[in-house]
């Protein structure tokens, strides 16, 4: 009897761990599909199963984001990390995350344990940037970036530089479109210019460039181009709502 009865708890077991993937894989296929509710429905599904699924609440904040939902996206980020604590140094979505969701020193101090992970990423000193402008104002923040040498993404050393206050806005979009790119890879410089010019744009207290460039970075035309990071154009959308609910 004992021994049927454990493999009737392996045979549960395994039908429940099969479950688990399905759920998570269809969970997937809609987020790569767009339609990010039903992604987080089929989330939902899974956690009420296994409620400590770390790779769910990952995908669920991603997904929470895509929304709009900022509050239920870090909440998700950050019972991910309390499951998964290895993956804190690398959790950059949680950062943009606190940024949208008003936490800016929890947003910038994500960033500083992120310098610890990668030190070439300009867009880690520049969220950082943004979250300390938000209580420090601009000045304070640029006299304290995090340095960043060689980010090989064109022109990512230029954005750091504009925030810096060493060169001006148009160098950026200039060295955006040096060397006749493809067109698909100039489109992915200059959304990222477009997105980091916005930003700048924003934090320096200029609304109407600000509105200009973000505007130019939501393009729906540039949601599936490639070199674009699915959760960059998410934040560029985002922006966008933002900004224009705020005009209204």
């Amino acid at each position: 009897m004992l021994s049927v009865f454990c493999l009737g708890v392996v045979v549960l077991a395994v039908k429940m761990a099969v479950a688990d993937g399905e759920l998570l894989s269809q969970a997937l296929d809609l987020s790569k599909a767009g339609p990010s509710a039903d992604a987080v429905a089929k989330l939902d599904q899974l956690l009420g199963l296994e409620p400590e699924n770390a790779r769910a609440f990952y995908i669920r904040g991603r997904e929470n984001f895509r929304l709009g939902r900022v509050k239920e996206a870090v909440a998700d980020f950050d019972r991910y990390v309390k499951l998964a604590p290895d993956a804190e140094p690398r959790q950059w979505e949680r950062g943009i995350a606190l940024y949208y969701a008003g936490e800016y020193a929890r947003g910038a101090r994500q960033f500083e344990l992120y310098q610890t992970f990668d030190n070439r990423d300009v867009e880690n000193s520049v969220w950082r940037f943004l979250c300390m402008a938000r209580e420090q104002g601009v000045e304070k923040a640029r006299a304290v970036m995090l340095p960043i040498k060689n980010d090989p993404r064109v022109p990512m050393m230029q954005v750091f530089e504009l925030y810096r206050g060493t060169i001006e806005p148009e160098q950026v979009l200039r060295t955006a479109r040096d060397g006749d790119p493809a067109p698909e890879v100039l489109a992915a410089r200059l959304f990222y210019a477009d997105l980091y010019l916005g930003l700048y744009f924003e934090a320096t207290g200029d609304t109407d460039q600000a509105r200009k460039y973000i505007e130019l970075a939501a393009d729906k035309k540039l949601q599936h181009a490639q070199r674009i990071n699915g959760y960059m154009w998410d934040v560029a959308s985002i922006h966008w709502k933002r900004m224009s609910a705020e005009k209204k």
